[in-house]
Parts: C-alpha cells; sequence; structure tokens
C-alpha cells in the first residue's frame, strides 16, 4: 500500500506529475468536482492545525468525499490511554484513506504499518512535513518557473522546524540549488538533515538575515515555535531573532519570491504583505489543489506495497530523542538502521 511519510516517498517524476495534476484542478476544478464521490477520508489531527486540516477537509470535499476525524487528541479516545496504533487500526475501518498529524516524530511510520488503507504524514513533531512541502513546491514552480538553479534562504527555527526539513529533503534533489540557513546559532538545523540530504548540495549557515537578503531567489521564513522547546525561556529569548519587514526588502532581488508555512507571529511584518514578492498567501491557497491531487494519486495506487526498511533491534540501545514515538508508544520496539539511526525520527 503507498503512504505519503517522507517527501522523498516520491520520486521527481512523481512530484511533476503531482504538480501538474494540481495545475489542472486550479484551471479546470468541474472536472474533479466527483472524483471521490463515496470515498471518506479520516482526519486524524492529534495537535492543532489550522491550514493543512482545512485545507486537506476542503481538498476531499472538492472532490466530492466526505470527512470524519478529530482535530485535538483531547477528544478522541487517545485521552482514555488509546495507542495511536489502535486509533488508526479502527479509523482505517470507517475511511479509504487517512490524514494524521502527531507531535511525536515518527508517529507517522506506526500508523502506516498497522493500516489498511493509505496514510498521509500531515506532520510529526518537528520531523517531516511532506504535503506542506508539496505546497512549497507547487508554490515556487508557480512563482520561478523551475527548481533547478536557485539560491533559497531559510530563516527561523531551523533546529525543530519540520517544514525546513522536509522542504532541504526534496530541493536538494535538484540541480544547482543552494541553500543560504538563517538561523541563531542555538536553532541551526540538525546534523541528521546535514548528513542525509545537504551531503551533496552547497549551503552556508549564517546569522545575519540582511546580509543574506541579496542573493536569494526564494526566502522562506519561519516563526520560532513556542511548542517545541523544553524551556520558556529559551524560548523568550530567541522568539524575536527575526523580523522581515519592507525596509529589509530594499536590497533584494525584485522577483524575490517571499515564503511563509504559516501561521506567522511577527516574523514577517504586515508592511511585506503588499509587495508583489510576498507569495505566502498565494502558498496556503495552494496547499488546496495539491492536496486534491496527492488524495488521487494514493487513492488510485492503493495497492502498491510501501517499501520501506522495517529496521533492527540492537541490545540495550533505545533511541535518545524525547520526543520520538519509540519512547512513548505502548507495544513497539526501538529499532535503528545498520548505521544506528533510529527509523522513526531518524537521530
Amino acid at each position: 500500500m503507498r503512504n505519503l511519510i517522507n517527501i522523498l516517498d516520491f520520486s521527481i517524476s512523481e512530484l511533476d506529475e503531482l504538480i501538474a495534476v494540481a495545475s489542472d484542478i486550479m484551471d479546470n476544478p468541474e472536472k474533479y468536482a466527483d472524483k471521490c464521490r463515496g470515498k471518506i477520508m479520516g482526519a486524524l489531527f492529534f495537535e492543532p492545525s489550522t491550514r493543512t486540516r482545512l485545507s486537506f477537509t476542503s481538498a476531499m470535499m472538492s472532490l466530492g468525499g466526505q470527512v470524519l476525524g478529530f482535530d485535538q487528541a483531547a477528544s478522541s479516545s487517545v485521552a482514555k490511554g488509546e495507542t495511536v496504533a489502535d486509533t488508526v487500526r479502527m479509523v482505517s475501518a470507517y475511511s479509504d484513506i487517512i490524514v494524521m498529524r502527531h507531535p511525536k516524530e515518527g508517529a507517522p511510520i506506526v500508523a502506516s504499518r498497522v493500516a489498511s488503507v493509505p496514510l498521509i504524514n500531515a506532520g510529526d513533531g518537528g520531523h517531516y512535513h511532506p504535503t506542506q512541502t508539496l505546497t512549497d513546491l507547487l508554490t515556487i514552480h508557480k512563482k520561478k518557473g523551475r527548481f533547478d538553479n536557485l539560491t533559497i534562504g531559510i530563516c527561523g527555527d531551523l533546529k525543530y522546524g519540520r517544514t525546513v526539513h522536509s522542504l532541504i529533503s526534496a530541493m536538494s534533489r535538484y540541480e544547482n540549488v543552494k541553500f543560504v540557513l538563517i538561523s541563531p546559532k542555538e536553532l541551526q538545523i540538525p546534523d541528521y538533515v546535514k548528513e542525509e540530504y545537504l551531503i551533496n548540495s552547497e549551503y552556508i549557515e549564517v546569522t545575519d538575515l540582511e546580509k543574506a537578503i541579496p542573493e536569494l531567489d526564494v526566502l522562506y521564513m519561519t516563526r520560532i515555535q513556542a511548542e517545541r522547546f523544553e524551556s520558556a525561556q529559551e524560548y523568550e529569548r530567541l522568539k524575536d531573532s527575526y523580523i522581515l519587514n519592507h525596509a529589509k526588502l530594499d536590497f533584494a532581488k525584485s522577483d524575490l519570491s517571499i515564503m511563509h508555512p504559516l501561521p506567522r507571529v511577527n516574523e514577517i511584518d504586515v508592511d511585506v504583505d503588499e509587495d508583489s514578492r510576498a507569495h505566502y498567501f498565494d502558498q496556503a491557497k495552494y496547499g488546496r489543489y495539491i492536496r486534491m491531487a496527492l488524495i488521487l494519486m494514493l487513492l488510485k495506487t492503493h495497492g502498491v506495497d510501501d517499501k520501506r526498511g522495517f529496521g533492527m533491534e540492537m541490545e540495550g540501545k533505545t533511541c535518545t530523542n524525547p520526543h520520538c514515538i519509540s519512547n512513548s508508544e505502548r507495544g513497539i520496539k526501538s529499532l535503528f538502521t545498520d548505521n544506528g539511526k533510529c527509523i522513526y525520527c531518524d537521530q
């Protein structure tokens, strides 16, 4: 069965197909109005979401399907102690496809191994957010017309930013893409992202946004995420590290694309909203269409085997990441790749 856990689950040709279908949906919505009539999507959101949850709901309804589920763990049997695996087993019986967001890293892998229908990762902790990346790719394609020969600045929380990790893994597959990674030292990109996805890509790590802006083709702003910090004091110290305002764009390229996965707090001033280079609200709109294309693809390929490796136990070894699902889910074992990486959280 085909799932989407990591953006790398899709080949470049499959990404091209998704973007082509999404573009056709935008141009010809009436062609797709009944494509999912009689189908049900299970939406399991164990943590708050606005854009992702609503865009998936809008996507399924626009295809003629229906949606069931919950938008917070407290309103589900999780509050009674039910495991992720058992929740997903049950919802598989009531739906044709499942979309799931969870605060624990690796939870979608646990879910995909018991689900009897295709499963989509709508974000797992600070790990991955592949459908946001699909939205980002559609935005870049619409605004820049290409994926190669770009300099992409990514600014803000690069340590916990799952949208950042997924975008880097996707864009690192294209030719002549340079990354400018802009963050406080405390929020730099994790080593596993560098080792796994940046090993063959040009990148620099800097702390000064204004000095980096002139060379960028794309500026991907992110918020400092309070919910990912162990310490409230650390969050308060770092939360206003970067604020993009109109004055800082004076030396930017005239065709710069400013993106943000949203929600924003104060990292992009409202005076940027009217600039022709501000594309983050278009970006949010595109999320509906690319998710429609994704639902259609996964329902069409239902029955294709997921080739993801199952990992192995290592005597006396457990994952040291406190946010990993293997440290909280009952009934699952710590499993590792042959080079010692946790198969759930990649750390």
